[in-house]
């Protein structure tokens, strides 16, 4: 079960300290899209997400989009901030984070992976190697298997970590 738990778990993308991680060793950050950073069903990026890529940028953070979600919503995304993208990922397959770190040329123990799902992101961090950081969905409308996992979701989330 650990493999399913977050190194830390957050109430809010803006709680995560960069500046912090920077300091221990951090330089990338592979982040989720959908609910993560955007609504599943839109293209408008959080305003929280925002300032943390921009603050990530701006601390020369080397960031990349890791997602399940199409290619067109992702490349918009990725254009805005002229960060690289692999779309159609299916998370959490290793050989995914795997070629994100590569193209980052970031070793595991170097990147911050971030997002909202325990069974794709947080499992596909761990199992790379990565720091995880587990992220409330910033929206209730979601893909409907996605709904689905998040009721094992919820036995998981009892067992993690304190939030912060």
């Amino acid at each position: 079960m650990d493999i399913l738990k977050p190194k830390k778990v957050v109430t809010s993308i803006s709680n995560i300290d960069l500046d912090s991680y920077w300091l221990t060793g951090k330089r990338g950050i592979i982040i989720d899209l959908d609910n993560t950073i955007i609504p599943w069903d839109n293209s408008i990026v959080n305003e929280d997400a925002h300032n943390l890529l921009i603050k990530a940028l701006t601390c020369h953070y080397k960031i990349f989009i890791l997602t399940n979600a199409g290619e067109i919503r992702t490349q918009d995304i990725a254009n805005q901030y002229g960060i690289p993208y692999i779309a159609h990922a299916i998370k959490p397959r290793k050989s995914v984070y795997l070629k994100a770190l590569d193209l980052m040329e970031l070793k595991p123990h170097q990147v911050i992976v971030i997002g909202d799902q325990i069974f794709t992101d947080i499992l596909g961090g761990n199992i790379a190697g990565c720091y995880t950081i587990l992220v409330p969905a910033i929206s209730k409308r979601e893909f409907i298997g996605t709904k689905i996992l998040r009721l094992f979701e919820k036995i998981i989330n009892n067992n993690t970590v304190n939030k912060v």
